[in-house]
């Protein structure tokens, strides 16, 4: 009787997961670019570039969703300053990711945390592959220009996890411009080639810091270590990031306000990004621009 229940527990088990790759294979098929943000390190500013790529796609007239996959340290609901949890959509069982603007949509698993956004999500690699796949088949996404994935650092379930269920997404690697960093973004470049996911190209974050007193330029974290690396691999430096204190200031209390600041270096550099992104997938999908993009920024 046990080994009759047994079996039966594993062909239900095996049923579920067959109409989970359904479900995730029919929702890829609405989504015509995936990115993948990604870094051989913590702490190089990645959920930021996230956060910001897809808030500046957003504004550009496209219909964007953002997948926070960084289970254990989730940055990108205290980056955008997102309130409350999910709820319910029209089709059983689904929840609804939070509206960000009017054409951005955003999971992260602290919205699933109730009221204790502190609590500790302590997971072995089962549940955080479970987790990932949820969040594309148990979620009502709209059909999306793109979908943008913040990763945890390294190159480990989270990112595997997306590579195999995303075959189609595409990677952005963000570093400093230091060699403990690059060190680190040459696994993730490694990672991308094994796992034959395309890399769009690089961003080097926090090259420079412009004085406040004097306006000289300091490399806190040397300099050209991302566009030396780029040129070895043979890949796309798509930004030169300087460090802005406004970044820091605006990521504390949520406001992505500097997005709109022209007057900023960073803000400049990173419109040239996103537009650079934008004519890249373009290239390579059959999504159309939209009537009220701004290329320019």
């Amino acid at each position: 009787m046990t080994k009759v229940s047994h079996n039966l527990n594993a062909e239900t088990r095996k049923a579920q997961m067959e109409r989970q790759n359904r479900e995730i294979a029919e929702k890829l098929r609405h989504i015509k670019n995936k990115i993948l943000v990604m870094s051989g390190k913590g702490g190089v500013g990645k959920s930021s570039v996230a956060a910001y790529l897809s808030a500046a796609l957003a504004k550009r007239g496209f219909r964007v969703g953002l997948m926070d996959v960084d289970l254990h340290g989730p940055s990108i609901p205290r980056i955008l300053g997102l309130k409350g949890n999910l709820e319910f959509g029209s089709r059983q069982g689904k929840m609804l990711p939070i509206k960000y603007l009017p054409n951005l949509e955003v999971i992260s698993i602290e919205t699933l945390m109730g009221e204790n956004k502190d609590a500790a999500t302590i997971w072995r690699g089962p549940l955080k592959i479970g987790a990932i796949k949820q969040f594309i088949s148990d979620i009502e996404w709209a059909d999306l220009d793109y979908l943008v994935i913040d990763s945890p650092p390294g190159t480990g379930d989270e990112p595997l996890t997306v590579a195999q269920t995303i075959p189609d997404a595409k990677a952005l690697i963000v570093t400093t411009p230091q060699e403990v960093s690059l060190a680190d973004v040459r696994k993730s470049i490694n990672f991308c080639r094994q796992v034959k996911m395309q890399i769009l190209g690089m961003v080097e974050n926090m090259s420079g810091l412009k004085c406040p007193h004097c306006g000289e330029i300091i490399d806190v974290f040397k300099t050209q270590g991302g566009q030396e690396t780029a040129r070895k691999e043979n890949l796309r430096l798509l930004a030169t990031l300087p460090l802005e204190l406004e970044v820091v200031r605006e990521g504390d209390v949520g406001d992505i306000s500097l997005l709109d600041n022209t007057e900023l270096l960073i803000t400049r550099e990173f419109n040239k990004m996103v537009a650079e992104i934008v004519n890249l997938t373009l290239k390579s999908s059959a999504g159309r621009m939209p009537k009220n993009n701004a290329l320019a920024g």
